[in-house]
């Protein structure tokens, strides 16, 4: 019987690579349901199992992790909410084909045949195939071919000897999706809301809006940048001395070096300088000579890979990854993102070696090296680090050169296969002599190597050894040195970084994989953290070094290694199976949380950082106050947070983020100093997390009964707080002349609307705009109430940006949809309070003088009660005061009503 098996790999040239393969070129193909992924199809046998193949792709990964909708927008929520908000794993849009092709696949099909990376970022991508595949046939028999090079040896093999899926390699890239999404959208949004406005950043673009990005690998990157660019700044030049001695003869020159290095004190060096000179004979007193040897570099990974093209050839780690990995896909050598730097014993290395005999450069070398007699072959060395998933870089095919090519495709082809030959040479060997003399009492010593046998050398192009020699000394031997001299020098600075040293860095501290360090740099370079010379040096840019000043201020080490080298402890003891995918979770994100809070906590560190390098921007502060001022879910919207606000008269408020849309609000009393949100949460209010607020009065303002300082509930429940506003009034609207409405006295009775001397609104007046409930365009500026002259609209006003800088526009709210804050406020208010809600429910009157009605489009009649101002249906049922007047539903206004025109 022939089994149906839908087989998957990691890219489409991976799938057309390995059904040639199989197929010896048979194979056909079709449409999927994405035009970029097709499905080649043949027969095979594994294992003895006649077997009929399609061969089919993915992109990359199938998923996106992302938080649940309530959670997308920046500001709907408190930062510190995304450590435990909950998220999921879902196909995005532009994967849908996809997930469809595999689907109406694996529905035909028994088995499944993985052929993703064999690393573990492919183990995870394996695993989203297998959900996808199983959501339409959950009976599939799953396999995992295992492979490392695209040529006909691995290919077979792995079909032949398939083994089951690693789910403890997913978990560990579950672990860091999850960690670092948390943590990257928590320390982003609040560095970009805390700053992005606040400040005037000369490289960002007006029309975009500047993100200042957190990651926890890229933040240590860009630590070990600033780190170094901080030891530049502080280097003290030092001025030193020391005495040189130089001697010629037939044989050739020697330069000694004083055996004191040199000295800091110009006048003990000048004292012992004038010894010397009296008396100048130099006396040999040893003579040493040895055998020694340059050994060859290990077998190639992928960080040295990196490493060496930067240093070699100037190549950005990221350009060096996308060209090896368009030479592994091409077949021409084995998967680059590897850890393992050295071969097994069973792998065929001298076949390796055999296929560049015909290259016009280097095969003359290969070929004496596969010649036994030269005795040049050497079994590669063993570096200590075994990925267990593939063998360290090496070519896969012969190439002198493809016309496809580019002169870094040539580079670094070239860079593997040296090395290859060069890991299984010989070292080079040198006799080394060292001579050693006394002129005053002072020892000076001289160096030479000659090399005796070059071996690794010849082919390995890019290291170089000795090549300097000494005339011929002995001990007791006497001369008069040909040159004596003082010299003075000065103190360097160690050298900016380059990328070389970053990789080696980040490396050694165990920041990012072999397969994402490359993506950490270019992240510094996109988001303006770092800048790169013409020499591969990084230096921090000014935003750069600002980030790190203000976390270190702090007194956290957030941009050092610490903390992100224990999580990728972490994640590897998951992916052994010593820890679980929750316990890492769960300790990971519970420190990070502490991290981010008390970071929130000291946010005026950050702004003492920030104003060492940039200008205050002129912008509203009012918005500055979102992070971490968030005091409960919104009742009125269920979509955002109500969070504390100051407003830029002083004035305090907490009101819906989800504003313009939602405009829920409680107004506190204007006789407040500061404000700031308590971990305490009232044990009497809900639905929800209410939690208190810590309220500072100014002294004078307040009855003498009161404490200044005191810590209430808005919630409902507390009555010092509905006194105080009763008593002090609240910043809800200013009245003409700059009064305010809730103050005490007669201008109580003034609120949303112009009075005349007896009180009664008049029907076409407007109140005027007051920065304290300003509505602001999406540049932030305070917007301009206008007029429509429409003739459908004519008299209706409406918000526009004053400027005319962006296309902000809202239709006015009518203010008797507006609550106040005592009508927000669940209390029972004073005289002034219940003569300002008279007023702000009187009908308006109409063209006959009475009341005027409201009309649905549906010709339902809806009216303003009079005894509350609230609207109500035909039927009698009141409609919410922050709901649309048109159908009733609170999700929207009646401006945006999808029944407005029915």
């Amino acid at each position: 019987m022939v089994v149906r098996v839908l087989n998957v790999a990691e890219k489409p040239s991976v799938a057309r690579a390995v059904s040639e393969i199989l197929s010896g070129g048979t194979m056909r193909s079709r449409e999927g349901r994405s035009v970029y992924n097709k499905i080649f199809e043949f027969e095979y046998t594994i294992a003895g199992q006649r077997c009929f193949m399609s061969v089919t792709s993915v992109t990359g990964h199938l998923m996106e992790l992302e938080f649940e909708e309530r959670y997308r927008k920046w500001h709907s929520c408190d930062p510190a909410e995304l450590y435990h908000a909950p998220v999921r794993k879902h196909v995005p849009s532009d994967k849908l084909p996809l997930q469809r092709t595999l689907q109406e696949e694996a529905r035909r099909c028994s088995w499944l045949i993985l052929w993703l990376d064999c690393d573990r970022e492919g183990e995870n991508i394996a695993y989203e195939v297998v959900d996808i595949c199983n959501s339409s046939n959950p009976n599939l028999n799953i396999w995992r071919a295992r492979f490392s090079a695209l040529i006909h040896r691995d290919i077979h093999d792995a079909a032949q000897n398939l083994v089951r899926p690693n789910s403890l390699f997913a978990d560990a890239v579950d672990v860091r999706q999850e960690i670092d999404l948390r943590i990257g959208a928590s320390f982003t949004r609040f560095q970009t809301m805390l700053l992005g406005d606040s400040f005037v950043f000369p490289f960002a673009e007006n029309e975009k809006k500047l993100v200042l990005s957190y990651g926890p690998c890229q933040f240590p990157t860009l630590g070990f940048v600033v780190e170094r660019y901080w030891e530049i700044q502080a280097h003290q030049p030092e001025d030193f001395w020391t005495i040189n001695c130089q001697y010629s003869s037939d044989e050739g020159n020697a330069n000694f070096s004083w055996k004191r290095g040199h000295l800091f004190d110009q006048l003990a060096a000048v004292m012992i300088y004038e010894m010397c000179v009296d008396e100048p004979l130099a006396t040999v007193y040893e003579v040493t000579g040895r055998e020694s040897r340059k050994y060859p570099p290990h077998p190639l990974n992928t960080v040295e890979l990196q490493k060496r093209a930067s240093r070699y050839f100037r190549m950005s780690s990221e350009q060096t990854m996308k060209v090896a990995e368009e030479l592994y896909q091409s077949g021409f050598i084995s998967y680059p993102r590897t850890e393992t730097d050295f071969f097994s014993e069973n792998f065929d290395l001298q076949n390796i070696a055999r296929q560049q005999v015909q290259h016009s450069t280097w095969g003359n070398y290969a070929e004496r090296l596969l010649d036994s007699a030269t005795n040049l072959w050497r079994q590669p060395s063993n570096g200590g680090h075994d990925d267990k998933a593939h063998p360290p870089i090496h070519p896969t095919k012969y190439s002198n050169g493809e016309l496809n090519w580019s002169n870094d495709h040539l580079r670094l082809y070239e860079l593997v296969t040296r090395h290859f030959l060069a890991c299984v040479s010989q070292p080079a060997i040198g006799y080394g002599t060292t001579a050693s003399i006394d002129i005053a009492g002072e020892n000076f010593t001289a160096s030479g190597l000659m090399i005796t046998a070059k071996n690794y050398l010849e082919v390995y192009r890019f290291e170089s050894w000795g090549g300097s020699t000494i005339p011929t000394f002995e001990v007791g031997q006497q001369f008069v040195p040909t040159r004596l001299t003082l010299d003075m020098g000065t103190t360097m600075p160690p050298p900016l970084l380059s990328e070389a040293d970053l990789i080696s860095l980040m490396d050694q501290t165990g920041i990012g994989t072999d397969a994402t360090m490359h993506d950490h740099i270019k992240k510094l370079l996109d988001r303006c953290y770092a800048v790169k010379d013409a020499n591969t040096r990084f230096s921090p840019t000014k935003l750069g070094e600002a980030l790190v000043m203000g976390y270190d201020i702090m007194g956290y080490e957030l941009w050092k290694p610490y903390l992100r080298a224990m999580m990728e402890r972490d994640m590897k003891a998951v992916s052994d199976g010593t820890k679980t995918k929750a316990e890492v979770l769960e300790s990971s994100l519970r420190e990070m949380k502490a991290c981010f809070l008390d970071a929130k906590s000291h946010k005026a560190k950050m702004f003492e950082a920030m104003e060492f390098f940039f200008e205050r921007s002129n912008r509203p502060v009012a918005e500055q106050q979102f992070v971490a001022e968030v005091v409960r879910n919104c009742s009125a919207c269920n979509n955002a947070n109500m969070v504390l606000r100051k407003k830029p008269d002083g004035k305090f408020m907490v009101g819906c983020l989800n504003f313009p849309q939602c405009r829920n609000a409680v107004w506190l009393p204007n006789a407040l100093l500061e404000a700031s949100v308590s971990a305490e949460i009232c044990s009497r209010c809900g639905p929800g997390t209410v939690y208190r607020i810590n309220f500072k009065f100014k002294q004078g303002e307040i009855p003498p009964q009161y404490s200044t300082e005191y810590i209430g509930c808005v919630g409902g429940c507390d009555p010092v707080l509905k006194e105080l506003i009763e008593i002090c009034g609240t910043g809800t609207r200013s009245q003409p002349g700059g009064r305010q409405a809730g103050n005490r006295g007669p201008s109580n009775a003034q609120t949303n609307s112009r009075s005349d001397p007896r009180g009664v609104p008049h029907p076409d007046q407007h109140p005027a705009p007051n920065l304290s409930d300003a509505v602001m365009c999406h540049c932030q500026q305070v917007c301009s109430l206008l007029t429509a002259q429409t003739e459908s609209n004519r008299g209706r006003r409406f918000y526009r940006c004053s400027s005319n800088s962006c296309d902000f526009f809202l239709w006015e709210i009518p203010t008797s949809s507006h609550a106040s804050a005592v009508d927000n406020f669940p209390t029972n208010t004073g005289r002034a309070g219940q003569e300002q809600r008279r007023i702000n429910m009187q009908p308006r009157a109409g063209r006959n003088g009475q009341a005027s009605r409201g009309r649905t489009r549906a010709g339902r009649r809806e009216t303003r009660a009079e005894n509350g101002g609230a609207f109500v249906r035909a039927t009698g049922e009141a409609i919410s005061p922050n709901s649309c007047f048109v159908c009733g539903e609170t999700s929207h206004w009646a401006n945006s009503c999808p029944n407005r025109n029915t």
